[in-house]
């Protein structure tokens, strides 16, 4: 909301011809959760590098977080939102480098057309 404001105010100053003080407003930055926190395993849409590389960056994930989607994306290819239960099994049956253990909590995020996304966080007992 505080971004908005200021964004609005700063072209409204603009297109007054008052660039001096929309110059000087205070740029917010945006509040991005440390999921890592929280989550310890990520199975993220496999839709192509870019959206997995894109997660990763903007979720400040690690490798290990992103591997059982990349894994899926180059064994299965993109799947569509259903990657993510490949993803589960990946890091069920195969990922050595973050292990699943009882208590541990996964996060799946997946994506479909336009502004569709859905989440979803499991805990293994």
């Amino acid at each position: 909301m505080v971004r908005f404001f200021f964004k609005t105010l700063r072209k409204t100053l603009t297109s007054a011809g008052k660039e001096k003080w929309a110059v000087n407003l205070p740029h917010p930055k945006v509040f991005v959760p440390d999921f890592k926190r929280g989550i310890d395993h990520f199975c993220i849409h496999a839709g192509g590098r870019a959206v997995i590389d894109g997660i990763e960056k903007n979720m400040k994930l690690e490798l290990f977080h992103s591997e059982p989607s990349r894994m899926a994306l180059l064994n299965f290819g993109n799947t569509s939102s259903s990657s993510i239960w490949y993803e589960l099994e990946y890091i069920q049956e195969k990922q050595t480098t973050n292990p699943l253990r009882k208590g541990h909590r996964v996060m799946q995020v997946a994506f479909g057309s336009g502004f569709k996304c859905t989440s979803g966080v499991w805990l293994k007992l």
